[in-house]
């Protein structure tokens, strides 16, 4: 099954919970979003501090114009959405290493593979954490020179293997790894993408802080989540069968559009992943997206009622950055570009209703791409300046699960 766990039992929120959630701190939301799946395999008081620590930033639902809300994920420490999985799950895996006997000498090895932002926030997450080793696969020359820097330069317990492939290659590679009872016997292996639950369940927070932040709550807002691997949307719908109230949500996507075609034939026929400006979400055969249709018991046009998704091409996303930018002076990266265009091509369908887009990533990540659309700098945050004084330090090696078991086995 590759690791992809599901919740046995989806838990239900109490309506005074949802009815009353302004009168709750951050922490306070997050600790009882999170409690049920931990029950009692972390004691309260330390998920409470491990929460407190995973959450200890900004998640500001920002107006872009009359209608539209931008919720920014970009304020933790790698400036991006998946600083919050990654912060979650490495503290909850430096408590089972302090005190669960069967784990503590043992040497952990977290295996990722990432199209971008997960190898940086969970290098940042991970690093210097004493009895655990993090091996990063990333695609070579598909993923932006700050995300590279981000997930090559720590050192340490923080080793990069650029691979030469695509970013589904690398997930197959990783996946085959958790699959090798040969490897299994040599290594303690767990991963940190999203197929892992402690990287997945957090992500439902910031969908509950949105919805606190949200002014009306009598008029739901329509949701617009960038989807590559779709586990950012699965958390928000999987928060939202739980009792977060949500008017609809939208998968935005850009070329790699394997689900936006499956709700339109109901037809899920996985692709080679293409290259595009939005580079996270270059995913052909998104691992998430079974747990989607697990959450609708496989039904289809439950899914459809709850979930539509639009795509859109390079041109069209490069066409929305720019323009937002000049209508309302709001910098989205290409990612949240993705999720206006989506979320506004919704509204124009359904007049009257409102909504917020996923800004996943900070546009400093793809200044790259970002800087020559708008013609202009992107302002550069401190912790960017620092890296790109930095060096590189990968191995490169071929998409080859031999390799990839050669060098871990050693």
């Amino acid at each position: 099954d590759k690791g992809l766990y599901f919740p046995e039992v989806i838990p239900m929120w109490d309506k005074k919970f949802i009815e009353n959630i302004d009168q709750y701190t951050k922490e306070e939301i997050a600790f009882n979003v999170i409690q049920p799946y931990v029950g009692d395999v972390i004691p309260d008081d330390e998920l409470k501090s491990i929460v407190s620590e995973t959450i200890n930033f900004d998640f500001p639902l920002v107006k872009v114009e009359e209608g539209i809300f931008s919720l920014e994920l970009y304020h933790g420490p790698t400036l991006a959405f998946k600083d919050v999985g990654a912060r979650f799950m490495s503290r909850c895996l430096g408590y089972f290493v302090k005190n669960n006997s069967e784990i503590q000498h043992e040497k952990i090895t977290v295996l990722v593979a990432t199209s971008g932002d997960t190898g940086g926030a969970v290098a940042n997450g991970f690093y210097d954490v004493d009895g655990i080793d993090v091996v990063i696969l990333y695609p070579s020359g598909k993923v932006s020179s700050v995300q590279e820097l981000q997930l090559t330069t720590l050192g340490k317990n923080i080793t990069a293997l650029e691979i030469d492939g695509t970013f589904d290659d690398c997930q197959k590679m990783v996946k085959q790894a958790f699959a090798d009872e040969e490897l299994n016997k040599e290594l303690f292996l767990t991963s940190a993408n999203s197929i892992n639950v402690a990287r997945w369940l957090p992500q439902q927070f910031y969908y509950f802080f949105a919805y606190q932040q949200w002014k009306d709550k009598n008029d739901l807002p329509v949701v617009s989540v960038p989807s590559g691997n779709f586990g950012n949307i699965c958390a928000g719908l999987l928060a939202h069968r739980s009792g977060l109230p949500v008017r609809h949500f939208i998968a935005a996507c850009n070329a790699n559009d394997v689900v936006t075609k499956y709700l339109d034939s109901e037809n899920y026929s996985p692709k080679k992943s293409v290259v595009t400006l939005s580079n996270a979400m270059d995913v052909g055969d998104p691992s998430n997206f079974v747990r989607i249709l697990q959450l609708f018991d496989k039904e289809f046009h439950s899914l459809k009622n709850v979930m539509g998704s639009y795509s859109f091409s390079d041109e069209e996303t490069k066409d929305t950055l720019k323009e937002v930018y000049l209508k309302t002076n709001y910098l989205a990266d290409p990612h949240g570009a993705v999720g206006y265009a989506a979320l506004k091509k919704y509204l124009q369908h359904h007049p009257g209703n409102k909504g917020f887009f996923l800004e996943t990533a900070h546009p400093v990540k793809f200044y790259d791409v970002v800087e020559p659309i708008i013609q202009q700098p992107v302002p550069l945050p401190a912790s960017v300046s620092e890296l790109l004084k930095l060096k590189k330090k990968s191995i490169t090696m071929n998409a080859e699960y031999e390799e990839l078991k050669e060098y871990l086995m050693k």
